[in-house]
């Protein structure tokens, strides 16, 4: 094994970085999002924030955007408490656009792009949303036509509060509809709006405890659930994470993840903005791109999960590039094994390599591990919760959260050390779903203790310890997948009598949908109808990878009737097995 020179650019020690973050920060400023970025583009406005697509945006160009398209915004009729949602692929637009809804007052949604008609219809309907910004490019889902398609649906139209769609068009190949207002008049909006005007609504709208994002999360019915998170909420979350991570100032952080899932928001989009830090922003980079914005940027920090890093490490050139400047690494969503993070130090110079655990009701990450942690205790644990400061709690020695063991069944306390399912609570934790009231009684106690659906036990030190998960949701490539809602698509098909599908293990996802369908008499399908019908209705991660027809008789089943999914599971296992 060769041994890798020291790659670390010279830093503060952990400690010391912590005291100068904590410095800035002696007191919790209870601010709004865009109460907080203005404080920073202030403080930071020469800097650089984002690089994405080859071009670089500073703290100020941010800023400025955020004021136009509040501006547009207001011009356009939006007030306070109004739905805002955003569904585009990454673009430098998405943080002024967060940022330009906070300073209105209204509630950011971020729809997952990768989403089907379907479910795109659903999510608009339910979350009430009354403007909604979509961008057309040659690479995204045809979201013009699905959109066109859901206008109209005589249903939709009757259950919908939609008052304008705006549409940026990068694609010179099409039109926008005339239906959609064009990017560029929702931006000359904007010039009718004065100075003034903008700050007035901008001190009306400084609560931080209203809700700032509505975020989409797969839930246990088959439909998704929209996580209520205030702006006070998302920035403890982040400033948690630059406390935990000792981020110093002026960090640079390759974060290739969605815009639209809370990863990127908290430990990127808003976490940076606590340091004057910037991020590098590419989904879906391959991993010889990734090595070149590493290279080209010089990035001290990599947020990724396995499924990324794996491939990049492996990558027959990855030794060519010069990473002098990485030292620190976040691996999440899911375990990775200790000869994974052992060849991330010596093939990546890593110094500073943590995993953490969390999800969209505890506003990203609960718990992460402690700097300088054993590579065993990393591929073992997800942490213990996050270090948080002044904006932590005292009750829960400084964190913002706190976790505890239930009996699965009956929600009663488990003693220290029990395995059981994991429940949390604190100031970073949601207080429920959008109109969903059943949902977050069933979740979500008198108290605050929202039961995370992951099976676990909390040891001696304080780590959490994933185990599995009560709940029959599954992950794939960090990506929420309920069972129910892919059963409910695959029922419809004309042939089939009866579906369950579950999660199995899958060396490149993490886990990936496997179905066992009955069909009706004289039906006959392949594994490719299944695959083929799924994928007009369902984003792609959704779509089962695996497809096994059995009989009637075939279905392990209770007493009761019901059918037992733990041994579809151990079936599955079996026929895994023999590919």
């Amino acid at each position: 094994m060769t041994t890798t020179k020291k790659k670390v650019p010279i830093l503060p020690s952990v400690e010391e970085r912590r005291k100068s973050l904590e410095a800035r920060f002696p007191v919790w400023p209870r601010d709004t999002i865009a109460a907080h970025f203005q404080k920073a583009c202030k403080a930071y406005k020469d800097r650089p924030y984002l690089y994405m697509d080859d071009e670089e945006y500073t703290y100020e160009d941010i800023w400025r955007d955020a004021v136009q398209y509040a501006k547009a915004f207001m011009e356009l009729g939006v007030k306070r408490r109004d739905h805002i949602a955003i569904l585009m692929r990454n673009d430098a637009t998405f943080p002024s656009l967060m940022i330009a809804s906070s300073i209105v007052g209204a509630v950011f949604i971020p729809i997952n792009s990768m989403l089907k008609k379907d479910e795109l219809k659903y999510i608009i309907s339910q979350s009430d949303t009354q403007y909604l910004i979509f961008q057309q490019t040659k690479k995204d889902e045809g979201h013009q036509d699905m959109l066109l398609d859901i206008l109209a649906d005589p249903n939709f139209q009757a259950n919908n509060k939609l008052e304008k769609i705006i549409a940026i068009n990068k694609d010179e190949s099409r039109t926008i509809d005339e239906q959609f207002l064009s990017w560029e008049d929702f931006l000359t909006k904007g010039n009718a709006v004065s100075d003034q005007e903008l700050t007035e609504r901008q001190n009306e709208s400084r609560y931080p405890d209203e809700v700032a994002i509505i975020m989409y999360t797969s839930g246990s019915t088959g439909s998704p659930k929209g996580v209520m998170l205030t702006h006070d909420m998302l920035l403890r979350s982040a400033y948690g994470t630059c406390l935990s991570r000792a981020i110093e100032d002026g960090r640079v952080t390759f974060a290739p993840l969605p815009f639209y899932h809370c990863f990127a928001i908290i430990e990127a989009i808003l976490a940076m903005s606590f340091v004057g830090g910037s991020f590098i922003s590419a989904v879906g980079a391959s991993p010889l791109l990734s090595l070149q914005l590493m290279e080209k940027y010089q990035a001290n920090d990599y947020l990724c999960v396995p499924t990324t890093l794996v491939p990049l490490l492996n990558h027959p050139q990855v030794k060519e590039f010069d990473l002098t400047h990485l030292f620190a690494m976040w691996c999440g969503a899911a375990p990775a094994p200790i000869p994974v993070w052992e060849k991330a130090v010596e093939t990546l110079g890593l110094t500073e390599i943590i995993t953490g655990y969390g999800q969209t009701e505890v506003a990203s990450s609960g718990v992460t591990t402690e700097i300088g942690d054993s590579l065993e205790r990393i591929s073992t644990r997800v942490g213990r919760p996050k270090l948080n400061g002044v904006s932590g709690l005292s009750e829960f020695n400084g964190s913002s959260v706190q976790y505890k063991t239930v009996d699965p069944d009956t929600g009663a306390t488990l003693p220290a050390g029990a395995v059981g399912e994991l429940a949390v609570r604190g100031n970073t934790v949601t207080h429920g779903y959008y109109k969903k009231p059943e949902e977050t009684a069933k979740t979500i106690d008198k108290d605050g203790w929202l039961r995370t659906g992951d099976v676990g036990r909390i040891d001696e030190n304080g780590y959490l310890q994933i185990l599995g998960r009560s709940k029959e949701i599954y992950k794939v490539s960090g990506e929420l997948v309920s069972p129910r809602e892919v059963e409910i698509v695959i029922s419809k098909h004309p042939a089939v009598n009866q579906v369950n599908v579950i999660g199995v293990p899958d060396k490149l996802t993490t886990e990936i949908g496997a179905a066992f369908i009955e069909l009706k008499d004289g039906e006959n399908l392949s594994r490719k109808d299944i695959v083929d019908w799924c994928s007009s209705q369902l984003a792609r991660f959704k779509v089962p990878r695996h497809v096994w027809f059995i009989e009637a008789s075939d279905w392990p089943m209770t007493s009761t009737g019901k059918v037992q999914k733990f041994r579809l599971k151990e079936k599955a296992e079996e026929l895994l097995a023999k590919k």
